[in-house]
């Protein structure tokens, strides 16, 4: 019998989620406070006079070894949608054109209310409502939450206790993201650099990426103790210093950036999940995401298979 079901989240972990329910009959509505797809896929787009700048300041790219993520990714592969990029490894995926690529594609086939902070559940099992500040949602049969930890938490707490517990011990770390482009880029610098910090983890050229178009576009990560230090910091104030350390890495000076800005992803990287997935078959909540299986992008689409697979057995 088809179920009415909510998802809070439109990431990775939820769409997958959303994909195999909907592939087994049910109705799906999909909830995400992002203007956009992507969660930390993202792709971050700008535009100084005519040139427009492409950063995938989130998730740099992916590895597929599990059999079911290969088989998704070889469909992605297939629809133009998903590529590998040798300069990351000889296991390194990346969405084409852009990195929200793949997600975006599902985003548009299932349809998800963006712009939608879900805020709190209520009703009772079987009758679910998600509500906002200023509208009500429901009911679902079934509701699924599909982001990070510390969010999920907030959510749960009242429904299932013990469930907010796991989610508060495990906690995500911060890292502060810049971007960074140059009229033209500097010659003889490695497309991808990974840094043992203290600052940088982690340097990259999208526009070494598969498919990419548009201007110079490099992203500089910091590590989550640097980000955790300076996390109060504004988005100029965490940009300078971040393209120092790059400078200094360089024992060269770089040309006077085009565009310098940072981004603040305050639930960045989760630590090595235990659990995989929580479902309550008798409340009818369940949770996914990469904090209950690893710090994957692979890791948070199995958990949204494998809850949707847990809610189709019960």
């Amino acid at each position: 019998m088809s179920q009415r079901i909510g998802i809070i989240g439109a990431g990775i972990s939820g769409l997958s989620a959303a994909q195999r329910l909907i592939a087994a009959g049910h109705a799906v509505d999909l909830f995400d406070k992002g203007r956009g797809p992507g969660g930390r896929m993202s792709t971050r787009r700008e535009r100084i006079d005519d040139t427009a700048y492409l950063f995938d300041h989130g998730a740099q790219y992916f590895t597929v070894r599990d059999p079911r993520f290969v088989s998704e990714v070889d469909a992605w592969t297939q629809q133009g949608l998903a590529a590998r990029w040798p300069d990351a490894g000889p296991d390194a995926f990346v969405g084409t054109p852009m990195m929200c690529s793949p997600l975006a594609a599902l985003c548009e086939r299932f349809g998800v209310r963006f712009a939608t902070r879900i805020e709190g559940i209520t009703g009772t099992p079987g009758a679910w409502h998600l509500t906002t500040e200023n509208e009500t949602f429901g009911p679902y049969a079934q509701v699924i939450v599909a982001i990070p930890s510390e969010q999920a938490a907030t959510l749960i707490s009242a429904w299932v206790p013990d469930f907010a517990a796991m989610a508060r011990a495990h906690p995500s770390q911060p890292c502060w993201t810049t971007m960074v482009s140059f009229e033209e880029d500097p010659p003889d610098i490695a497309p991808v650099t990974r840094v043992p910090g203290p600052v940088l983890a982690w340097v990259a050229n999208n526009a070494s990426k598969p498919g990419r178009s548009g201007g110079s576009a490099w992203v500089l990560q910091a590590t989550p103790d640097w980000t955790a230090a300076y996390i109060d910091l504004s988005r100029e104030d965490a940009a300078a210093p971040m393209f120092a350390a790059w400078q200094a890495l360089l024992s060269r000076p770089l040309p006077q950036p085009v565009l310098l800005k940072a981004h603040l992803w305050r639930y960045a990287r989760t630590g090595e999940g235990v659990h995989g997935l929580l479902y309550d078959k008798a409340l009818g909540l369940g949770v996914c995401g990469d904090w209950l299986k690893g710090p994957r992008v692979e890791a948070a689409w199995l958990s949204g298979l494998e809850l949707a697979e847990a809610l189709l057995a019960a």
